[in-house]
């Protein structure tokens, strides 16, 4: 027996209860679901049928289509509201956007040309751009709030208008300059000298600063544990206090 035959209430309990053998395979699709659901409710005249039959109908549908009891409910509903059960495609996700790619174009450029300021200044250089200057592509970004603005940065969009690639430039900075001194026989010139003592049982050894001026060969030595600018700064300023002349 084919489930086209089913035809009566009696024959719906006696299939639902597995006492007749029915050739019968679970629809696929929704649109097989959907037009079966609509058939079935047409053909034993859900809306006139006491309680009882209408539960029958419902058990039957729920084995054809399984879908949920609250799925069918609606279904019906739907059904009684308008005589029709159709389905139709979701076309898209339900949200529209309301800024578009031209909009988040423009925050970028705009971002570009003032050097990326806060949210609150791009957001005050927008309204200035279509209120003041009657610029009509600022139309929605007047409007924007401060934190979708951070987001409109964060998006693909943006980063593409903003990217911009710089190759590594070496730069030199003196940190010192070392020439001779050129007395003109007057003290005052020295030179300054380290001289590292040398380790001992991987202990490491002592430096020793030598300060010599070049003219009267008046010389100071003192000794610092590492060669950097926490040891040597206050030996060094010792060491030129010491000197019974101006160092130039």
């Amino acid at each position: 027996m084919k489930i086209e035959n089913l035809k009566t209430i009696e024959s719906l309990e006696i299939f639902l209860q597995g006492n007749q053998k029915v050739a019968f395979s679970v629809l696929g699709s929704k649109t097989e679901r959907y037009h079966f659901i609509r058939k079935t409710l047409v053909k034993f005249h859900y809306i006139t049928l006491p309680k009882k039959d209408k539960g029958t109908v419902i058990r039957y549908r729920l084995k054809m289509t399984e879908y949920s009891r609250q799925q069918l409910t609606r279904l019906i509903k739907k059904y009684t509201k308008t005589g029709k059960i159709n389905w139709l495609p979701c076309r898209s996700n339900g949200f529209t956007k309301k800024y578009t790619d031209k909009d988040i174009t423009l925050l970028a450029k705009t971002d570009e040309l003032h050097d990326t300021p806060c949210g609150p200044a791009v957001k005050k250089l927008c309204e200035r751009a279509h209120d003041i200057f009657d610029d009509k592509a600022y139309r929605r970004l007047t409007k924007i709030s401060i934190s979708h603005l951070y987001n409109l940065r964060g998006s693909e969009r943006y980063k593409r208008q903003r990217r911009h690639f710089t190759k590594t430039q070496s730069q030199q900075i003196p940190i010192g300059e070392r020439r001779k001194p050129q007395p003109e026989g007057k003290p005052g010139y020295i030179r300054i000298d380290s001289v590292h003592q040398g380790d001992q049982d991987k202990v490491k050894g002592i430096y020793h600063i030598n300060a010599v001026d070049e003219v009267t060969q008046f010389e100071i030595v003192c000794s610092v544990e590492k060669i950097s600018e926490h040891y040597l700064m206050p030996a060094l300023e010792q060491m030129l206090d010491s000197f019974p002349f101006t160092i130039h």
